[in-house]
């Protein structure tokens, strides 16, 4: 069979054959109908994530659609990798994909929808009222947050992001303003001052537009405030280093949390996630751009600028 396999960290994987995994005890073999390309595949066979694989070759890829032996449609994950023809993976791994939704949508919705939905409402404990900040909002999983913080309630959701085409379609999905991140430092220290008083902030960046941002929440006086300002910190695709001066910490309300496989929510949530995630897509509550392409090009598109849009592998 094809698959897209990594040779050594920092290279791109290859469109090569590989033998057919044999199913073990409890395992199924999958027909993968669509695997989407994500900006974990990428960082993952970079070498520079935590969890960064140390035995090589491997097939990339750990979610996908597919088809069941028995005929059923289903997202499933896999610890032997997706971007294949086929893969291996057990019946608790697999969620039922609904009538009506594509394959391509359902894998690609997966990651994004499922990880914003628990950032916001497990992690940052978003409550009907409150405001939002989006740090990355022109990627696809800061569209999808825009989207899912509207429905759950937030009174005013500020997006901030470099591609200006994007931008531009954020306030159609929810948004009731935007900040363009490529301008001067103290251009965009003004913007968030003037938005200012948040309550939640989705950072997908870190780096230096999170840098100036929590720059801009220190006072310098000394009257007491009760003020709270929860940082959600998701992604780092702008840098993994910020400079926190302590005084900040001291001085604003701000609370800086992480969100990932350390501090998620149960399994049993997650499922019931992915089933409303998938529900709302199907029903039109949800949308998410996609950009379907041929496994054999993996190679082609692996650093492929995405430009806000869902690149999913067709085997």
């Amino acid at each position: 069979m094809k698959a897209a396999v990594l040779h050594a960290l920092g290279r791109r994987p290859r469109f090569q054959d590989v033998p057919e995994p044999p199913p073990g005890v409890g395992q199924e073999l999958v027909r993968v109908t669509a695997c989407p390309l994500t900006n974990l595949d990428r960082v993952l066979a970079a070498g520079t994530h935590f969890a960064s694989p140390t035995a090589l070759p491997a097939v990339c890829g750990s979610l996908a659609a597919g088809t069941l032996p028995d005929g059923a449609r289903v997202l499933f994950r896999s610890a032997g990798g997706t971007m294949a023809e086929r893969a291996l993976t057990r019946r608790e791994l697999c969620t039922p994909i609904p009538d009506g939704l594509d394959d391509a949508l359902a894998a690609a919705v997966q990651n994004p929808g499922v990880s914003t939905w628990a950032a916001l409402q497990w992690r940052a404990r978003l409550q009907p009222g409150e405001r939002l900040l989006i740090l990355g909002a022109t990627g696809v999983a800061g569209q999808v947050a825009v989207q899912l913080a509207r429905r759950l309630g937030a009174r005013r959701i500020v997006a901030a992001g470099r591609n200006p085409r994007v931008l531009a379609t954020l306030p159609g999905l929810g948004a009731d303003a935007t900040i363009q991140l490529d301008q001067p430092d103290e251009a965009l220290r003004d913007a968030f001052r003037a938005e200012g008083g948040f309550d939640v902030v989705l950072d997908y960046l870190w780096g230096r537009p999170t840098e100036l941002f929590i720059s801009t929440l220190g006072s310098t006086d000394m009257q007491l405030r009760s003020s709270r300002t929860r940082c959600v910190q998701v992604g780092t695709m702008a840098g993994a280093h910020v400079a926190l001066p302590a005084e900040v910490l001291r001085s604003s309300g701000l609370e800086i949390l992480g969100f990932g496989t350390g501090n998620a929510p149960p399994p049993e949530h997650l499922a019931r996630l992915l089933h409303d995630v998938m529900a709302l897509l199907a029903g039109g509550g949800l949308h998410i751009d996609v950009n379907r392409v041929p496994l054999a090009l993996v190679e082609e598109v692996w650093d492929l600028d995405q430009q806000g849009t869902r690149t999913v592998l067709i085997p």
